[in-house]
């Protein structure tokens, strides 16, 4: 039985509520130079697969993404016992910004609030003074993961999704 791959994107977007996003530390310090950053993030999403969360402007994947907005999302369910074949995930290469029109953080907004069935804040928390801020990912391309034997050995490999049709 084939996977039908598109199928599989749109139900584990639509079931896990975090992503891992991803995100490149540019400036040299003494810490790194140009070092990954990983971070998980309750998100919400659009019909176009545009994803939305919020972050305190000052985390460092925040700072990341003012620096450098190229960034890869990751979403899996982590709860699938290894070895099942039942583990799928999503992965996403994508453009990320601060939300700064106040229209698009209300939109952002309303589907976060959405995804938790309330709203603990208004749009006018995500502006001016406020720590916190809306961002949003725009998808460039998409991959789902599969699994395949080689030398008998069960391999996980990746598989580019359309996103046009994913979108579609």
């Amino acid at each position: 039985m084939s996977l039908d791959y598109m199928e599989c994107a749109r139900r584990t977007i639509q079931e896990v509520q975090y992503i891992t996003i991803a995100t490149i530390h540019t400036r040299i310090d003494n810490w790194s130079m140009s070092r990954p950053w990983n971070s998980p993030v309750y998100s919400a999403f659009d019909s176009d697969y545009n994803f939305y969360w919020v972050s305190d402007r000052h985390s460092q994947h925040s700072k990341n993404i003012r620096e450098n907005p190229h960034i890869f999302l990751a979403i899996y369910n982590s709860t699938i016992p290894e070895g099942t074949g039942a583990g799928r995930g999503v992965y996403i290469q994508a453009q990320a910004r601060e939300l700064s029109d106040p229209d698009e953080i209300a939109h952002a907004h309303q589907l976060l609030a959405g995804r938790v069935g309330k709203a603990s804040r208004t749009p006018d928390h995500f502006l001016g003074d406020a720590p916190r801020r809306i961002y949003q990912a725009a998808p460039e391309r998409v991959w789902v993961n599969d699994n395949k034997r080689r030398n008998g050995h069960l391999i996980d490999i990746r598989i580019e999704i359309n996103l046009a049709l994913l979108r579609g």
